[in-house]
């Protein structure tokens, strides 16, 4: 029941820095490549202070075109990064990742495999500034990241 509600919490959470964040004006969503191999890769994006970086090393098939926005509230005192894959369901085993931010603190994070099922949370953890697998308890499936962070800056 306390999970429930932990993320009923976190939902709603999301929805009301969502409803402040804004897109940049060249478009909020650029797509990228995932590919396979077991090789490290990165893809990058940033705006104005904030960037989000996504990590991973992946097997199987070929490469998949996977999607990544971010959107800034008018304050610029929150943001949030998406990564997914438009067609839902990703063929890939990832063998790790990491989301990895600049400019603000981690507040939310949620991570999906198959599905729309929602990892556990054993299977990633969270610092300040990056989000990465648990190493053996991973299961090796995504589809979709989210995050909300907020940045450190003080109003005077």
């Amino acid at each position: 029941m306390a999970a429930a509600a932990a993320a009923a919490v976190s939902a709603v959470l999301l929805l009301c820095l969502s409803s402040h964040i804004r897109a940049d004006s060249a478009g909020s969503t650029e797509e990228f490549d995932v590919m396979p191999g077991g090789l490290d890769h990165m893809y990058t994006r940033k705006q104005g202070d904030f960037s989000c970086s996504f990590h991973y090393a992946a097997q199987g098939g070929t490469n998949e075109n996977w999607h990544m926005s971010i959107g800034v509230d008018e304050e610029s005192r929150y943001f949030s990064c998406s990564i997914w894959r438009p067609l839902g369901t990703s063929y890939l085993y990832f063998t790790k990742f990491k989301v990895e931010i600049s400019g603000g603190i981690i507040e939310y994070f949620e991570a999906y495999s198959q599905a729309d099922k929602p990892l556990k949370k054993s299977e990633y953890v969270i610092k300040k500034t990056i989000v990465s697998d648990v190493p053996g308890s991973f299961s090796s499936s995504l589809c979709k990241l989210t995050l909300t962070a907020r940045s450190p800056h003080v109003e005077l």
